[in-house]
Order: structure tokens, then C-alpha cells, then sequence
């Protein structure tokens, strides 16, 4: 029996388990040391997040950003590669990630004045 496909599950699980452990152990000792301080703790509460845009809508809008980023980038790199006849094996992964990554940051932009509207909203 091959012990390499066993190893490799094991390292994956093995990751997973890893980052999730330093997650919640840094989240405990985070709001530990905050109570201890004497930190009100409602800042744990979803109360306290009332002005921000729910995670859902942020999700929805950068992943439409940058699905709409990608297909841009793809279209230009067509585009590109068929008017100046540019390499095309490094012309379309170019073009698509920088077209993703001015996607994220305009979804990110965006996010940013969804938080305002929703802001000035409850106010």
C-alpha cells in the first residue's frame, strides 16, 4: 500500500485543523485581554455592527466585481492579441489578473461607500 496519498490527506487536514486552532485560540485570548482591561462587551455582539453592511451584500458585490473584472480582462486580452498579435501565453493571465485586481479594489471601494451609506443611514 502507497503511504504518499495518506501523507498528503494528512498534511491537508493537518493545515486546516492548524488554521482554524490559531484562529479561535487568537480570537480567546483577544477578548480576553479586553475583558481584562475593562473593555465594555458589547463589541463582541452583532449589536455593536449595526452601521456596517451585512456580510452577504459585501460577498455578493466583490464577487461580481471580480467575476465582472475576469471577463474583462479575458475580453481585452482577445482583444489584444488579435489587433498587435502579443504573445498570448503570457498576454491572458497578465491581462486577467490585472483586470481582477482592479476589480477587488473597486469592489472594495464600493464596499467602503456601502458602509457609509448604510452609516449615515441609521443616523
Amino acid at each position: 500500500m502507497d503511504a504518499e496519498p495518506i501523507f498528503i490527506l494528512l498534511v491537508i487536514f493537518g493545515a486546516i485543523f492548524g488554521v482554524f486552532y490559531l484562529y479561535f485560540t487568537t480570537r480567546n485570548r483577544e477578548r480576553l485581554a479586553l475583558i481584562e482591561k475593562g473593555v465594555d462587551a458589547k463589541i463582541f455582539s452583532r449589536e455593536s455592527k449595526r452601521g456596517t453592511a451585512s456580510y452577504s451584500k459585501v460577498f455578493i458585490l466583490n464577487i461580481a466585481v471580480l467575476l465582472m473584472g475576469i471577463g474583462v480582462g479575458v475580453l481585452t486580452a482577445m482583444i489584444l492579441e488579435s489587433a498587435f498579435n502579443f504573445y498570448e501565453d503570457a498576454l491572458y493571465p497578465g491581462v486577467i489578473f490585472l483586470m481582477a485586481g482592479i476589480a477587488l479594489f473597486v469592489g472594495f471601494t464600493l464596499t467602503k461607500k456601502l458602509d457609509k451609506e448604510e452609516q449615515d443611514r441609521l443616523n
